[in-house]
Formats: C-alpha cells, structure tokens, sequence
C-alpha cells in the first residue's frame, strides 16, 4: 500500500511533505488509543486550546469515517472528515484527514503509531504526509505544530498523565 495520499505528488521526497509530532504519555497505549476511538472521549479532548469538538460520526474501522466539527473560540466552525485506511487495535491508526466534503484536495495521510515503553508509557507520535510541499510549509507556517502539541497536551491531562 502506498503511504502516499490522494493526489499527492510523488516526485517530491516524503520528508518533504511531512510533519511530525512525538509526545511521550504517562498512560498505558491501550487508554491513548481508546481517546482516539471512542466518540465520547474524543471531543473532551480533541483539538487546540480553546476549541470546542462535536462529534457527527465514528466509524473507526477500514473504510470507515469520522465526521466532527471544530469550533474556535470566536464562534468559526471547521467541520472535519477522517476516512480510515488502517486500524491496528492499540498500535496504529492511518486516515485521510480533510474538511467534511468529498474530494478536499487539501486532505493529507496521518499516520498515529501508540508504542508502549517498559515504564508503561506511550510513545505517541503523530505523522502528517502532505499532498504537496507548499501545503505542508503552509501548514507549519499557520501554526500547525503548536497546535497539535497543544492538543497532545489536552490529550495527557484527559489521561491525567500531564
């Protein structure tokens, strides 16, 4: 399977196009990965400081879709589509991550992995492969990384790991 998304441009090097976060939890993968998986407790947590999440739908399975909203807090609503492409139970989750409608160019692979280290910790680390270099620099350039380390610390005080 390539790991290359939609319409990405496979003439550039993948490091190129690519973001990534690690974060280490101090909670067991199993707990980590049920954040990422069940409706309920993925929108305590998900998203910047300050957002708010509503969750359409969560069908985590290969094929399956996720459908939510992230709300800042002036009011603007983003809605949000992951079309899963791999689920491996507590150790990796791949999906196509764009804005609710079909065919969002702008859409890019993520890939999570859930490593457990012998202190029962989780190594989480977050990839984003980008369809284009420029979306990617883009990306950053918004703030992207800050972000997401702020949502991956959101995601340690859920686990009451922060």
């Amino acid at each position: 399977m390539s790991t290359n998304p939609p319409g990405s441009n496979a003439t550039t090097w993948e490091l190129d196009r690519e973001a990534v976060l690690v974060r280490v939890i101090d909670a067991p993968r199993e707990a980590v990965f049920a954040a990422w998986i069940q409706a309920e407790e993925f929108c305590q947590w998900f998203g910047p400081d300050g957002f708010r999440c509503t969750v359409h739908e969560m069908d985590v399975r290969p094929g399956g879709r996720a459908r939510f909203d992230l709300t800042t807090p002036d009011g603007t609503v983003f809605p949000n589509r992951f079309d899963y492409v791999e689920v491996v139970l507590n150790e990796r989750l791949v999906m196509d991550h764009g804005s609710d409608v079909d065919d969002d160019p702008s859409r890019f692979r993520v890939t999570i992995t859930f490593d457990e280290q012998d202190d029962g910790k989780t190594v989480l680390t977050l990839r984003q492969l980008h369809p284009t270099v420029e979306q990617r620099n883009a990306v950053i350039g918004f703030g992207a990384v800050e972000l997401g380390l702020q949502t991956m610390q959101k995601l340690a005080r859920h686990l009451g790991a922060a």
